[in-house]
């Protein structure tokens, strides 16, 4: 059914200037509450930040006790932040294919610490933000406890992969075919031992890296 022409019209030229008004002392009110409470927002918004950045920390500390306590035997991989490590891992087969079947296979391992450290590094160049860079850096560390099961691993080949099944149902995963390139095969569970201790060292140090960088903000 048709509405009315010249009565539509008029009605929309009251709410358009309506709507300007309103939008005209919406701007006029905020412009003047910005003005009046400038310096009270930024009074709540700073210790609201380094409450926020201290209650991070010891989360992170409360998650690197429960990392270097896991033991080699995958239990790592059940944390949550394993799933989001497996996409760089795998980002790193792909990108490296094309250099050959070694790049390939250490380009899963090399893109889960490149990813963080590369984080780390524009936070530090761009924004000069020292906590997030720290942050990133303790990811990095947790990324070598997350490898340091797959590393033992490379001889029993008894953790469970991507696809659902075991490395030595599936001949081998990579830490076996890198360890076994270099000759290296025997010292496995040495060097995933190393690697955990080393990523809970760099998470522990990452760790003191932001507390003593909220310390002299204070």
């Amino acid at each position: 059914m048709p509405g009315r022409p010249g009565r539509g019209r008029g009605w929309h030229r009251v709410t358009v200037i309506g709507f300007s008004f309103t939008v005209r002392a919406l701007e006029l009110h905020c412009g003047r509450l910005t003005r009046s409470d400038k310096s009270r927002r930024q009074r709540w918004h700073v210790p609201m930040e380094r409450a926020g950045r201290w209650i991070g920390v010891v989360m992170l500390f409360v998650l690197t006790w429960r990392f270097a306590r896991m033991p080699l035997d995958g239990s790592a991989t059940g944390s949550f932040l394993h799933l989001p490590n497996l996409v760089f891992h795998e980002a790193g087969h792909v990108i490296l294919m094309p250099f050959g079947q070694f790049a390939s296979v250490l380009g899963g391992s090399l893109f889960q610490l490149v990813v963080p450290l590369a984080c780390a590094g524009a936070f530090l160049r761009q924004q000069g933000n020292r906590f997030a860079a720290a942050v990133c850096t303790w990811w990095a560390g947790q990324n070598l406890v997350d490898l340091a099961p797959y590393i033992a691993d490379a001889r029993r080949l008894q953790l469970l992969l991507l696809g659902g099944r075991t490395g030595a149902e599936v001949e081998g995963h990579d830490w076996e075919y890198l360890l076994s390139t270099f000759g290296w095969l025997h010292l496995d569970v040495t060097l995933g031992r190393a690697a955990q201790v080393a990523g809970v060292v760099v998470m522990l140090a990452s760790l003191a890296w932001a507390v003593a960088t909220e310390h002299e903000t204070l």
